[in-house]
């Protein structure tokens, strides 16, 4: 009895100092990057991209804390956002917290620019404060403009979108994810709408492979654009398959 009760002790001990060194060995400052290949840009639904590939990339800085900040950027389509370098960037930093045990809630600030891009003399640029949290396999989050101009409107301040999200490991590295968004616009109903999307990943280490179909409810006449010369136009919320290549580093 005593050998049981000393060798119970003994793991004890070694499992108490074996989590120490796990904890002691989670780094206070963690830095990622990332790197896309696609074949269109859809956020929340929309192209920005005019239906046409994108490349896309970004850094990440994370402390132990929780607190974060980041760096992402895309190409855009001229004839969405004229005049500008036909690029987006985004600059955001927040703070995430476990709540309990599998849940996480993440609050902070994002800054959409387009460099020197203007819509009928408004510029697109937009600033969105918005709460999010994660519990298992569902996530959501909510997006509020806190910026007058809003993605070329104005006097837009109050204007949101809600994201839910749900993601599912059916097979090995293989994960289906479920998503479905409501962007509403102040003043501006017309370019309200509801966009989803339905797709497959796949991690073979060297990258994530991703497959997915894209659409919305969006009014087509709100969301179709011309190219510079005035001799073609595309509706940009047309649903769509995209195929995308990434890896985070």
């Amino acid at each position: 009895m005593k050998k049981m009760i000393l060798a119970a002790a003994v793991f004890a001990a070694f499992a108490t100092s074996a989590s120490a060194q796990q904890a002691a060995a989670a780094p206070e400052h963690t830095f990622t990057g990332n790197v896309t290949l696609a074949s269109d840009y859809r956020f929340r639904g929309i192209s920005q991209t005019y239906r046409r590939p994108t490349i896309q990339g970004g850094f990440d800085y994370a402390h132990s804390s929780g607190f974060y900040v980041g760096n992402w950027n895309s190409n855009v389509s001229g004839n969405q956002y004229p005049d500008g370098a036909s690029l987006e960037m985004d600059l955001y930093g927040g703070y995430k917290f476990e709540v309990m045990p599998d849940l996480t809630a993440d609050v902070g600030l994002l800054k959409y620019y387009y460099p020197g891009a203007s819509i009928a003399g408004v510029k697109p640029d937009a600033l969105e404060l918005y709460v999010g949290a994660t519990y298992k396999w569902f996530s959501a989050k909510y997006s509020h403009a806190i910026s007058d101009d809003y993605f070329g409107f104005t006097n837009a301040d109050g204007s949101y979108y809600l994201d839910l999200n749900a993601n599912f490991e059916i097979a090995e590295k293989t994960t289906l994810g479920l998503h479905v968004g409501r962007q509403k616009f102040k003043n501006y109903g017309a370019f309200d709408y509801t966009d989803y999307k339905i797709g497959v990943s796949r991690d073979f280490g060297f990258a994530t492979l991703g497959l997915a179909y894209v659409g919305s409810n969006a009014e087509s006449g709100s969301y179709t654009y011309s190219n510079a010369s005035g001799t073609r136009s595309k509706d940009v919320s047309k649903s769509t398959v995209v195929v995308s290549l990434s890896k985070t580093f």
